[in-house]
């Protein structure tokens, strides 16, 4: 990914920050992050206050030309491929002939899908990076102000990629829909693909992050997933703070991510 290919940003107010820092490509992978301040937003479903150390923010999802460039890299074997990602004819990687990995079909720009949170989890560990805690993912996603949608209040099915516009497609490429992006200017966190976070789903954390307590939950049989996806029809589904559950191993058609990454590695 180039910076060229960024159409317009959002304006966001990144007070005592270096604006060199801001925007920053992840060497390894290409990435572009965002800087996402800390402080304090509105999280959840009963808006209450959160605070947050600052961190990056994949500005897109991780793509099919990306994720390719991690597993030619890489060389997974046959036990690691089987657990990462399902190379099926709703992937948009192959493998060649003539061995490794390609993106096919026009979609090399598009987000990566049919991966795993193994697969997710792998990935950013080769590029230094991570998945998201879901609350930073929900901080980057709704900005600070408890917005309902990236974009505002009500739902509106024009800015971001949903059962409702996909037409004869299924994901669209990463910089779609540039109206949707979120305030601090991140492209679909609604829309498009489900993004793995890093979390252990657990139905009652959210009530220990109300009281301050911001502690993970430490097992589970699932992992989190936000933002909703092209395969999706209800409102409901891409909320900011709409949390869904699924086991580690499990791959779909629209289950994508992107890459965040600490200040401090």
């Amino acid at each position: 990914m180039e910076f060229s290919e960024i159409p317009v940003l959002s304006p966001w107010d990144f007070v005592n920050y270096d604006l060199s820092e801001v925007l920053i490509e992840n060497k390894k992978d290409g990435s572009i992050l965002l800087l996402i301040p800390g402080g304090k937003f509105l999280a959840g479903g009963s808006a209450f206050e959160v605070e947050l150390s600052a961190f990056y923010a994949g500005l897109t999802t991780v793509t099919n030309a990306q994720y390719v460039r991690f597993l030619n890299e890489v060389r997974p074997d046959k036990t690691d491929m089987e657990k990462w990602i399902e190379l099926d004819r709703n992937c948009f990687v192959r493998a060649k002939f003539s061995g490794g990995y390609e993106a096919y079909g026009d979609k090399e720009k598009h987000p990566v899908v049919q991966v795993s949170w193994y697969g997710a989890q792998a990935y950013c560990k080769w590029a230094g990076g991570r998945l998201p805690s879901e609350l930073e993912w929900e901080k980057a996603s709704r900005f600070t102000d408890g917005k309902t949608y990236p974009w505002g209040k009500e739902w509106n099915q024009s800015l971001c990629r949903n059962d409702k516009n996909h037409g004869t497609e299924t994901t669209s490429q990463v910089f779609g829909y540039p109206k949707g992006v979120s305030p601090w200017g991140l492209y679909q966190m609604s829309g498009n693909v489900w993004e793995w976070c890093q979390d252990w789903y657990d139905e009652s954390a959210y009530e220990r992050y109300k009281v301050g307590n911001l502690r993970t939950p430490a097992g589970g049989q699932y992992r989190v997933l936000r933002g909703g996806s092209w395969d999706d029809y209800c409102e409901e589904g891409f909320r900011c703070a709409y949390r869904l559950k699924r086991g580690p191993t499990y791959r779909f058609g629209c289950y994508g991510f992107r890459l965040f990454r600490s200040l401090t590695p």
